[in-house]
Protein backbone atom coordinates (compact mmCIF):
# COMPACT_ATOMS: atom_id res chain seq x y z
CA UNK A 1 0.00 0.00 0.00
CA UNK A 2 1.21 3.53 -0.90
CA UNK A 3 -0.75 6.76 -0.18
CA UNK A 4 0.71 9.75 -1.86
CA UNK A 5 0.49 13.18 0.32
CA UNK A 6 0.62 17.01 -0.81
CA UNK A 7 3.79 18.57 -0.42
CA UNK A 8 3.79 19.70 3.40
CA UNK A 9 4.92 23.61 4.29
CA UNK A 10 5.46 22.03 7.52
CA UNK A 11 6.52 19.34 9.69
CA UNK A 12 3.58 19.25 11.27
CA UNK A 13 1.75 18.92 8.29
CA UNK A 14 3.79 15.90 7.26
CA UNK A 15 2.78 14.67 11.08
CA UNK A 16 -0.81 14.69 10.67
CA UNK A 17 -0.17 13.31 7.04
CA UNK A 18 1.56 10.42 8.83
CA UNK A 19 -1.11 9.88 11.53
CA UNK A 20 -3.42 9.93 8.62
CA UNK A 21 -1.69 7.14 7.14
CA UNK A 22 -1.19 5.14 10.15
CA UNK A 23 -5.00 5.00 11.19
CA UNK A 24 -5.85 3.55 7.83
CA UNK A 25 -3.20 0.23 8.94
CA UNK A 26 -4.77 -3.02 9.96
CA UNK A 27 -3.33 -4.11 12.23
CA UNK A 28 -2.16 -1.23 13.86
CA UNK A 29 1.46 -0.26 14.84
CA UNK A 30 2.47 -0.57 17.81
CA UNK A 31 2.81 2.74 19.88
CA UNK A 32 6.24 3.72 20.04
CA UNK A 33 6.34 2.60 16.26
CA UNK A 34 4.19 5.53 15.54
CA UNK A 35 5.56 7.60 17.88
CA UNK A 36 9.08 6.81 15.94
CA UNK A 37 7.69 7.05 12.56
CA UNK A 38 6.44 10.78 13.59
CA UNK A 39 9.60 11.68 14.44
CA UNK A 40 11.30 10.24 12.01
CA UNK A 41 8.65 12.44 9.35
CA UNK A 42 9.22 15.23 10.74
CA UNK A 43 13.10 15.44 11.33
CA UNK A 44 12.76 14.02 7.80
CA UNK A 45 10.54 17.23 6.47
CA UNK A 46 11.99 19.58 8.84
CA UNK A 47 15.87 18.64 6.87
CA UNK A 48 14.31 19.30 3.65
CA UNK A 49 13.10 22.74 4.13
CA UNK A 50 15.78 23.83 6.11
CA UNK A 51 18.48 22.62 3.82
CA UNK A 52 16.56 21.85 0.33
CA UNK A 53 13.77 25.03 0.60
CA UNK A 54 11.05 22.49 0.19
CA UNK A 55 9.75 19.64 -0.07
CA UNK A 56 8.34 18.36 -3.49
CA UNK A 57 6.56 15.07 -2.74
CA UNK A 58 5.69 13.16 0.15
CA UNK A 59 4.72 9.36 0.17
CA UNK A 60 4.19 7.02 2.81
CA UNK A 61 4.05 2.96 2.74
CA UNK A 62 3.78 -0.39 4.01
CA UNK A 63 3.71 -3.89 3.69
CA UNK A 64 3.13 -6.66 6.67
CA UNK A 65 6.69 -5.81 7.95
CA UNK A 66 8.30 -2.36 6.87
CA UNK A 67 6.66 1.26 6.80
CA UNK A 68 8.06 2.97 4.27
CA UNK A 69 8.40 7.08 3.83
CA UNK A 70 9.53 9.03 0.79
CA UNK A 71 10.70 12.75 1.54
CA UNK A 72 11.45 14.40 -1.92
CA UNK A 73 12.85 17.60 -2.51
CA UNK A 74 14.52 20.26 -4.98
CA UNK A 75 18.17 19.74 -3.67
CA UNK A 76 20.54 17.33 -4.90
CA UNK A 77 22.96 17.75 -2.16
CA UNK A 78 22.83 14.82 0.04
CA UNK A 79 22.49 14.58 3.32
CA UNK A 80 25.94 14.84 5.75
CA UNK A 81 26.37 14.48 8.95
CA UNK A 82 27.26 17.82 11.04
CA UNK A 83 28.79 18.05 14.70
CA UNK A 84 25.69 19.03 16.91
CA UNK A 85 25.65 21.99 18.18
CA UNK A 86 24.60 21.47 22.08
CA UNK A 87 23.77 25.31 22.37
CA UNK A 88 20.71 24.62 19.82
CA UNK A 89 22.05 27.36 17.30
CA UNK A 90 22.81 25.20 13.97
CA UNK A 91 21.60 21.53 15.25
CA UNK A 92 23.27 18.41 13.50
CA UNK A 93 21.06 15.92 15.19
CA UNK A 94 18.31 15.04 12.56
CA UNK A 95 20.32 13.09 10.43
CA UNK A 96 21.70 11.04 12.80
CA UNK A 97 18.44 10.51 14.66
CA UNK A 98 16.88 9.47 11.57
CA UNK A 99 19.80 7.19 10.78
CA UNK A 100 18.86 5.67 14.00
CA UNK A 101 15.29 4.93 13.61
CA UNK A 102 15.36 3.91 10.40
CA UNK A 103 15.90 0.25 9.17
CA UNK A 104 17.39 1.56 5.76
CA UNK A 105 18.10 4.96 4.32
CA UNK A 106 18.37 5.10 0.64
CA UNK A 107 19.39 8.38 -1.26
CA UNK A 108 18.43 8.64 -4.86
CA UNK A 109 18.77 11.00 -7.35
CA UNK A 110 15.20 12.63 -8.76
CA UNK A 111 15.12 13.82 -12.39
CA UNK A 112 15.71 16.48 -13.43
CA UNK A 113 16.52 18.18 -10.07
CA UNK A 114 16.95 16.93 -6.42
CA UNK A 115 16.90 14.20 -4.37
CA UNK A 116 14.52 11.23 -3.26
CA UNK A 117 14.89 10.09 0.44
CA UNK A 118 13.66 6.72 1.04
CA UNK A 119 13.33 5.38 4.88
CA UNK A 120 12.50 1.59 5.75
CA UNK A 121 11.56 1.36 9.53
CA UNK A 122 9.87 -2.10 11.41
CA UNK A 123 6.56 -2.25 11.44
Amino acid sequence: MTVAEPPPSRAADARAAAKAFLATLHPRPAATTIQDLLLLVSELVTNALRHAGAVTALAFGADEDTLYVQVVDPSPERPRPRTPDLRGGTGGFGWPLILKLAEKADIRDHTPRGKVILISMAR
